[in-house]
C-alpha cells in the first residue's frame, strides 16, 4: 500500500502550538468530510489561540508516522494511545 497523502505537500493543515513546539506527539488525525481539511492533534486541551496552520509537508516532517493513515477517507479520524501503538480508524460522529 502506498503511504502518501493524495493532497499536495503545500496543502494547509491544522495543528496546535503544542505539536509544533514538540511538547506533545500526534495522537489524533482528522480528515473532515465538509471541506476535506486535515487536523493533527495531541491529547492536550486547546483554545482557539493554540491552533496553527502549517503545510502538510511540515506536519509530515514533525511525525512521518502519520503517513500510515494518509488514506483515511473523508469523515473519518485515526487515533492511537501513544506513538508505539498502531493507528485505529473510526468515523467522526
Amino acid at each position: 500500500m502506498k503511504k502518501e497523502f493524495i493532497d499536495g505537500l503545500n496543502t494547509a493543515v491544522f495543528t496546535t502550538r503544542f505539536v509544533l513546539e514538540k511538547r506533545t506527539v500526534i495522537l489524533y488525525v482528522y480528515h473532515y468530510e465538509e471541506d476535506g481539511a486535515w487536523e493533527f492533534l495531541g491529547r492536550e486541551d486547546c483554545v482557539e489561540s493554540d491552533y496553527r496552520v502549517i503545510s502538510l509537508d511540515e506536519i509530515i516532517t514533525i511525525d512521518n508516522s502519520i503517513l500510515e493513515v494518509s488514506n483515511i477517507p473523508f469523515g473519518y479520524f485515526a487515533y492511537r494511545e501513544n506513538v508505539k501503538d498502531g493507528w485505529k480508524v473510526n468515523r467522526i460522529s
